[in-house]
């Protein structure tokens, strides 16, 4: 197997990210395997923005200005990969302009403006036409498009997540990874598989938003008419065509799961754990009550905590 990123370049860039970035903690999560031992909870809530894509945001951004001139940095997001490309953009001194769809999560816009990043709304309630018109714009000169989806600096980024779980927990048998543009999962994996083969990867999807699911199942991209669920992070409808092709060689398995159950993850792990999660970052939680490791410690990744108050009313959780 062909790994994007070797060891050596994930520890290097474990060794940058850490000037930055703490590393997050690998809790055990005694509430959710109700009294079991061996399932974890990595905590990537605890970095800048509350989700895990600033590390590969900042990894990526000052991998290009290493490279060229840049003036600018652009994305399209739903939210979480906006913020975390403006609060890289604010650490390195560069403008950034941030793409998102129309009516997007007010927590996540939120912290995008808070940021000091220009905001644009763009096209429909999915990231389409907001990522058309970031293409369109980032054509300019010195303009860098920071896709989360195919930047293949990015992924080293979120590859250092599999490090820190490597040395927190050495013998973790499963890791649930909740998948969006897979990004995550594609660097997790990357990590994983080069330094303990046998664990297994386990990605997670929104029944209302399973592209690459049925990409993972079918080996070829299989866009969806629609992805309406309540994890915006989990959104995507057009999956790409090497981004499939990685997850078929890097994930063992690809599990769904519904709303309801994303919605009471959240709430479970809010009473139990006193962890606040949004719908994506509590879908492996969820995918682990629905489908649980036959054996071996299992860690969850818990990659997002920016919930809009209306999933909060859903899920039972208290309003701030």
């Amino acid at each position: 197997m062909v790994f994007a990123h070797s060891i050596e370049q994930i520890r290097e860039a474990q060794q940058f990210l850490g000037a930055h970035l703490p590393r997050t903690r690998l809790i055990a999560a005694v509430g959710v395997s109700w009294g079991n031992a061996g399932v974890y909870l990595k905590l990537e809530t605890e970095l800048p923005t509350g989700s895990f894509k600033p590390r590969g945001a900042l990894y990526a951004l000052s991998r290009n200005l290493q490279r060229r001139r840049i003036e600018e940095v652009t994305a399209s997001s739903t939210g979480n990969h906006g913020a975390a490309v403006a609060w890289a953009a604010k650490t390195l001194g560069i403008p950034a302009t941030i793409f998102l769809p129309a009516h997007p999560n007010p927590v996540k816009r939120k912290n995008i403006a808070d940021l000091g990043a220009r905001i644009v709304e763009a096209g429909g309630t999915d990231l389409t036409t907001a990522l058309l018109e970031a293409k369109a714009y980032s054509a300019r000169p010195d303009v860098y498009f920071l896709n989360d989806a195919t930047d293949s600096d990015l992924l080293a980024g979120p590859a250092v997540i599999g490090l820190e779980i490597l040395g927190q927990l050495p013998d973790v048998a499963a890791l649930y990874v909740p998948m969006g543009d897979t990004a995550l999962i594609r660097g997790v994996a990357t990590c994983v598989k080069q330094v303990k083969p046998d664990t297994r990867v386990i990605g997670v999807q929104a029944e209302r938003a399973p592209s690459y699911y049925l990409s993972w199942k079918a080996g070829r991209p299989v866009p969806t008419e629609t992805c309406d669920t309540c994890a915006d992070g989990l959104a995507t409808r057009t999956p790409e065509a090497e981004n499939v092709t990685a997850i078929r060689q890097l994930v063992d398995d690809v599990v769904l799961v519904s709303e309801n159950e994303m919605l009471g993850a959240i709430r479970l792990l809010y009473e139990r754990e006193t962890v606040l999660a949004e719908p994506a970052g509590a879908a492996a939680t969820a995918a682990f009550l629905r489908h649980p490791a036959p054996a071996g410690s299992a860690v969850l990744l818990v990659t997002g905590a920016n919930i809009s108050s209306e999933v909060r009313t859903q899920a039972g959780i208290p309003p701030v």
